[in-house]
């Protein structure tokens, strides 16, 4: 698996970034069976550039907590059967199959960890994991697709380790 970070800014999370998307994205690859070997762009930024990225891709005028741009279009969620046939799904150099491009706010990572409870460094897992499932053909516009993606979601965070923290610190 291949992760390329950049990261813009001046707010800096509280653990090792590199560390844990490796953790959640090798997770999601497993728990949806993904056949191949993988590559992830990932770019840590703020508040106000990931404001930018929304208005000028999705024409909502808001900063979010991340933003996913998948390479790849599937029939259905995770379906990796035939995407060798596409040609085009595959990085030439490394023949690593190209997932795409998540956009993290590190602004948005703090304010929800501390709105929900938890800590940085699982409020930042469960986006990468969120972010990972739309990569891979998931979405949740629709209850019955948000109710698998949730479930989706959870499996991943269960298999990282990374569990949601009560106010005493235990998980």
């Amino acid at each position: 698996m291949s992760l390329f970070i950049e990261e813009e800014g001046t707010t800096e999370l509280p653990f090792d970034v590199k560390e844990v998307a490796e953790l959640v994205i090798e997770a999601a690859l497993e728990c949806e069976n993904c056949p191949y070997e993988a590559e992830v762009n990932l770019l840590l930024t703020s508040d106000e550039e990931i404001h930018k990225m929304n208005l000028e891709y999705r024409q909502i005028d808001r900063a979010t907590d991340v933003l996913s741009f998948p390479m790849t279009a599937y029939e259905r969620p995770a379906d990796f059967s035939g995407l060798e046939e596409t040609g085009d799904a595959f990085n030439p150099e490394t023949g690593e199959l190209i997932l795409g491009d998540i956009v993290l706010s590190k602004d948005r990572v703090l304010s929800q960890a501390e709105e929900y409870g938890h800590s940085p460094r699982r409020e930042y897992a469960f986006l990468i994991a969120h972010s990972m499932l739309h990569l891979m053909g998931y979405d949740h516009m629709e209850d019955d697709e948000r109710t698998v993606m949730e479930e989706r979601q959870r499996v991943i965070m269960d298999r990282t380790g990374i569990l949601r923290q009560t106010a005493d610190g235990t998980e």
